[in-house]
């Protein structure tokens, strides 16, 4: 499911700001963690409170979700994914798995409301860059090519949904829900843990995350990755309900000729979007907060200096942009949650 983590670089978008360990080995046995490395990323489950018992069954109920999550919705192993993008490029229908059907419809509004610079349609470009592969050789696509995918575009618009039933009005739609899934993955694993008894917990697939209650007396504390060096551009408590993920140049991409190229494709020119380094959004608590957290930071992302507007389009209104300059752009709610380290570069507050 979306791109191939062989790129480069890999690095985890966010830092947690706690120490964990298993209960075993650390002072506070009151802390439960279990990693895993799933959608070509690390995760990283932590639960506070509660038995070891009880909290090793929910995080391993969870991984395994993960595991079925990342099995069928693949973007180019064989998967209900790939059957669908079959399906499509036959111009023939397809009939799929409600958890499916319900997934594109809510990514074709989401498309929507972001102009189409977040588009899980453009499966065909995202492979035409290399990033379909589980052996990734960097290279720039033939301009030949290029030029076919940006002529036929694909958007999600091109898709019909009626109930089950998935069909496209365009061929060369082909669909990659890697800028959604990890979203849809957090949302899922919050409702396990509830369901399993956990009323506090840390959920991070590769940096999108999402919190549950607090960590005994305090709020989760998160530290919000540098795009350009090793350690957190500031600190924030993260509290219960809400979910942060972040967009940047940094995650997967490659380099030619001194030329960084991230996976994320302006779908308007097919080229790596180049405005912006990294763009950070924290959802507070609402229906598939985690989905948003993962979606809708691609949008601003592309959109460059004219991040706030789309961020403000899905009802955000915390959110953190750095400039591919190095510029340093924040909301005023989410400055005010923010704690940057001595020496920290000037920040431009935005309403």
């Amino acid at each position: 499911m979306g791109v191939a983590p062989v790129v480069a670089r890999l690095r985890a978008l966010f830092l947690c700001a706690v120490l964990v360990a298993t209960a075993a080995g650390c002072s506070s046995p009151q802390l439960y963690h279990q990693e895993a490395y799933v959608f070509g990323t690390r995760v990283d489950l932590t639960v506070y409170g509660g038995s070891q018992e009880d909290a090793s069954a929910a995080m391993a109920a969870v991984l395994q979700e993960f595991d079925r999550l990342h099995r069928a919705y693949h973007a180019w192993q064989p998967s209900e994914l790939t059957g669908l993008n079959a399906a499509i490029a036959r111009g023939e229908p397809a009939t799929v798995s409600v958890e499916l059907a319900t997934m594109l419809a809510d990514a074709q509004q989401i498309a929507a409301t972001g102009d189409g610079l977040f588009d899980p349609a453009l499966g065909a470009l995202i492979a035409l860059w290399g990033f379909h592969t589980d052996e990734f050789v960097p290279r720039r696509p033939e301009p030949d090519a290029l030029g076919t995918v940006l002529a036929e575009r694909p958007r999600m618009s091109d898709l019909v949904i009626e109930g089950t039933r998935v069909e496209s009005r365009n061929p060369a739609v082909q669909l990659d829900l890697g800028g959604y899934a990890k979203g849809y993955a957090l949302d899922r694993a919050a409702a396990i843990l509830r369901e399993k008894g956990i009323a506090n917990a840390l959920i991070n697939i590769g940096g999108n995350v999402m919190a549950l209650g607090r960590k005994g007396e305090a709020p989760w504390r998160l530290g919000i990755q540098h795009p350009r060096d090793s350690g957190p551009l500031a600190t924030l408590p993260l509290y219960d309900g809400e979910a942060i993920g972040t967009s940047g140049d940094y995650q997967r991409y490659f380099e030619l000729n001194g030329v960084r190229y991230t996976h994320l494709l302006d779908p308007r020119t097919g080229q790596p979007a180049n405005a912006s380094q990294s763009l950070t959004v924290l959802v507070t608590p609402r229906e598939a907060a985690g989905t948003l957290s993962d979606a809708a930071s691609k949008p601003a992302f592309i959109a460059g200096d004219r991040w706030r507007e789309y961020t403000a389009r899905y009802g955000i209104e915390h959110a953190l942009r750095v400039a591919a300059d190095g510029r340093i752009e924040v909301t005023k709610a989410l400055r005010a949650r923010l704690q940057f380290p001595p020496g920290a570069a000037p920040v431009t507050v935005v309403d």
